[in-house]
């Protein structure tokens, strides 16, 4: 599917989601240079305290797109589909599901890819994370470092660049404001969760210290 196909059925997902004028909205965006500051320090902040589980994209977008909405005027959508690295999936398997009952609990068991869309710009606080892990899928991992190198935090770009990177974003769904709200609360769990091991870790070292 050409980009431009792929914009106007992005378009149908979010209007059957949020309506028609949330639809126009996403499409007439452009980013600034304002929005982009504002993304990367929102980004900055999520990676700082979220941790390094797999299968994170849902939540991790989820939370992100929260923090976005309370930095930008853009129109912000949560999007969930299938990614590919030239042309062969990596997360998702380009079959239809039913986002609703996916999305309907706050930790979703599912083997797909999330992410955050700004009108027609990607913006995945997931996928450089994923692949400098041990949890990329070997694919991923390769293609990243090829053509991204090491140390990235978060990739932004406009849809169309995406494909000449080798990177396919298949929207199948768009998320509605329940069920990113939801998968907030997923995300603040790990969060406060890993926060908790990381407390209790630094407590019996300074008890072992002291004994």
């Amino acid at each position: 599917m050409s980009t431009a196909k792929d914009l106007v059925h992005l378009g149908r997902l979010v209007a059957a989601t949020h309506g028609w004028a949330a639809a126009k909205a996403f499409k007439s965006y452009g980013m600034s240079d304002t929005d982009r500051a504002g993304i990367a320090a929102c980004a900055v902040r999520l990676l700082d305290v979220f941790p390094l589980v797999p299968n994170a994209s849902a939540l991790m977008s989820a939370a992100f797109a929260v923090q976005l909405e309370r930095v930008l005027t853009a129109p912000v959508q949560v999007v969930a589909g299938t990614l590919c690295v030239e042309g062969e999936p990596v997360f998702g398997d380009r079959m239809p599901f039913d986002g609703h009952v996916i999305f309907g609990s706050p930790n979703p068991d599912w083997h797909g890819h999330v992410w955050v869309m700004i009108g027609p710009h990607i913006a995945d606080i997931s996928i450089f994370r994923t692949a400098y892990s041990r949890f990329g899928p070997a694919s991923l991992s390769r293609h990243i470092d090829l053509v991204f190198g090491p140390n990235k935090a978060l990739y932004v770009d406009q849809w169309q660049k995406s494909r000449q990177r080798g990177l396919s974003y298949e929207p199948q769904y768009v998320l509605s404001e329940e069920e990113v709200t939801r998968l907030m609360g997923g995300a603040y769990e790990r969060i406060e969760q890993a926060r908790s091991e990381r407390a209790q870790a630094g407590s019996s070292s300074v008890q072992s210290d002291i004994a």
